[in-house]
């Protein structure tokens, strides 16, 4: 694999060909991630980036099988969270250390696009935080808005590259409905982030090197991959757990192809695997999300059960996340974390930084 490993860089692999290094094990494993690592070092140095998520609301208007959080669950205590309190938790996030928030929920309605950009106003007008949005499919000119309002990111995973996988997973919505949204993402100039799961069911290791080459092609600056994990309460909930290995060599993958990438260390794999947030920074990753929700809301946002925990306060997880960081020899990062492949430039006050996307992810100068 040593020849091999590096030609990954070159993107000349076709599916078939990226399916042998996902299938790998032990000491071809092993090398893949050291590899993986050597070209994180290389690319983007030493710092990992902690980032905190807020997640607001666990309403979701649609039907995907392997979510919790899905409309027909009825056993779930459904809550949202006001406007105040948002914003007040992004406050103390950054109090605590944290230099980006995430705000995520289900596809909720109820958070009208003029509700949200009034959040992302208020948190750039009291905070320097990069802010970062993950809520789902909508229309391109609530998107505009959002990022006219300050928002910096916006996360918005593909799912999966299989038309017909796709289709099998989710009842109520359409694989080019979700590929356009992610265009119009980019095209706006928000720093981009897509991903997958790794080892849902009719998977194939050839439909998740067609992933992987999906993310490259897509251009995007963050990409989250973790394993699946059932819910009982979902139409997937028998289904086996996706692999930890899998999900490290996911990782590795595309660090390999795209050595510029923001790749997190997921708490989905920690779920999994022992020391999984560890061995993901070992193969490449760079980023860490640790929960900042308030407690009492935690366990209603299920969208897989027994999800890893850093702790009741958003504080112990930012220590404890550092102790993890400083013992793998990395950095903690100390400001915003912004993708190299993106070039920032000041903006007006209470409006944070604006910056431009650059396609195929190439560096901007």
């Amino acid at each position: 694999m040593s020849d091999t490993c590096a030609r990954i860089t070159g993107t000349d692999l076709d599916r078939l060909g990226f399916a042998v290094y996902l299938a790998a094990t032990g000491a071809k494993a092993e090398e893949l991630h050291a590899r993986a690592d050597e070209a994180r070092r290389a690319a983007v140095g030493t710092d990992v980036h902690v980032r905190g998520i807020i997640e607001f609301s666990n309403y979701c208007e649609r039907g995907c099988f392997y979510c919790g959080l899905r409309h027909e669950t009825d056993t779930l205590t459904r809550y949202r969270m006001s406007p105040d309190e948002i914003v007040s938790v992004a406050v103390e996030a950054r109090e605590a250390g944290y230099r980006t928030v995430v705000l995520q929920s289900g596809e909720d309605s109820w958070f009208t696009a003029e509700i949200v950009a009034d959040m992302v106003r208020r948190i750039k007008a009291e905070t320097d935080l990069a802010v970062t949005l993950s809520i789902g499919e909508r229309p391109r000119e609530e998107y505009a808005l959002w990022h006219d309002a300050g928002a910096d990111r916006y996360l918005l995973k593909h799912e999966t590259a299989d038309r017909g996988l796709y289709r099998r997973l989710h009842p109520d919505s359409e694989y080019d409905s979700r590929q356009r949204c992610l265009r119009w993402l980019m095209e706006l100039g928000f720093q981009t982030g897509s991903g997958c799961m790794i080892g849902l069911p009719g998977q194939t290791l050839e439909m998740l090197a067609g992933d992987l080459l999906l993310i490259r092609d897509l251009g995007v600056h963050m990409a989250g991959v973790g394993p699946f994990i059932p819910h009982p309460a979902t139409p997937l909930g028998r289904a086996e757990s996706g692999s930890p290995n899998l999900t490290l060599n996911a990782v590795a993958c595309l660090r390999l192809l795209i050595p510029h990438i923001l790749l997190p260390a997921t708490t989905a794999l920690e779920t999994l695997s022992e020391n999984g947030r560890r061995r993901a920074l070992r193969a490449g990753a760079n980023v860490i999300m640790p929960n900042v929700t308030p407690f009492e809301y935690r366990a209603r946002y299920e969208i897989y059960p027994n999800k890893a925990s850093l702790g009741r306060d958003m504080r112990e997880a930012f220590a404890r996340v550092t102790d993890l960081i400083l013992s793998e020899g990395r950095t903690v990062g100390d400001d915003p974390g912004h993708s190299p492949a993106y070039t920032v430039t000041p903006s007006l006050p209470g409006r944070g930084t604006r910056g431009r996307a650059v396609p195929g992810g190439e560096i901007a100068r």
